[in-house]
């Protein structure tokens, strides 16, 4: 008997201060109040993260289409460089199938020529 009574009492000591409802307030403000305040502030945070996050994923989006713009007309270009290349190999192919040495000759001469503008453009 003795046990139970130490048991109900231990139990007293452990939940001393709590109601059925609640913790009882023992300060000038109530439960109810500091946890409106400690909310409060935790939406204030969630806000700024919020804020933070939004124009983080707008600089994303912007980066992104930069990006996209930019690999497209690399794109365009490459298809006008593998046409130019394409009409170049046609040529090629001309001048070995026919063995012309006028035309070789032409052929180096115009890549002589292709070299040195390029050369003196790029100076």
């Amino acid at each position: 008997m003795n046990t139970r009574r130490d048991v109900r009492g231990n139990r007293a000591a452990l939940f001393d201060g709590i109601e059925e409802g609640g913790i009882r307030a023992s300060s000038s403000y109530s439960s109810h109040e500091i946890d409106e305040h400690e909310n409060e502030r935790a939406m204030d945070g969630l806000q700024d993260r919020v804020i933070l996050l939004k124009r983080l994923s707008g600089d994303i989006n912007e980066e992104v289409e930069t990006h996209n713009r930019m690999l497209d007309r690399m794109g365009n270009e490459m298809d006008a460089s593998r046409g130019v290349l394409s009409g170049t190999m046609d040529r090629f192919k001309m001048v070995f199938e026919t063995k012309s040495s006028r035309r070789m000759l032409s052929l180096v001469a115009s890549f002589v020529v292709i070299f040195l503008v390029v050369y003196y453009l790029t100076r």
